[in-house]
């Protein structure tokens, strides 16, 4: 898993210097901070970023860090949401209301409307995509 996020973030980093813009083209998520840490710089290096395929899970916290104006989406962009996995001291995972909560109010409000109409962030995951994902994101 940290492979592919490490190949998403080294074609983001590739792309970026290229043509300014930061694409992601599969992302399975991950580790909510690594996500956080990145995104994080590229809203501050200005960059645009274009979702052009599947984010999932904690990749899509680039709508909670990326402006909306400089966030835009293909016809292949794909957006997974669920309650996040919180991992104890005991190495076990588990759901935390309190952690699900602040990642939901995280988000722009469209999109947690939009997440809200689909049943909120659960452990099933509901998928932004297409028609409801256009009327929320610019096309690219």
């Amino acid at each position: 898993m940290r492979g592919l996020f490490l190949a998403v973030v080294i074609s983001a980093l590739a792309s970026a210097q290229a043509f300014a813009d930061v694409r992601i083209y599969s992302s399975p998520g991950g580790n909510v901070e690594t996500y956080l840490t990145f995104f994080s710089r590229v809203r501050q290096s200005g960059e645009r970023v274009i979702i052009d395929g599947p984010c999932y899970s904690a990749c899509t916290l680039v709508l909670s860090t990326i402006p909306r104006s400089r966030v835009c989406v293909t016809r292949r962009a794909v957006l997974g949401f669920h309650a996040p996995e919180v991992v104890g001291d005991n190495g076990r995972a588990y759901h935390s209301r309190r952690v699900t909560q602040a990642m939901f109010t995280s988000y722009p409000p469209s999109v947690r409307s939009w997440i809200r109409h689909h049943g909120g962030l659960r452990t099933g995951v509901i998928y932004l995509r297409g028609r409801d994902l256009a009327a929320l994101y610019r096309r690219c």
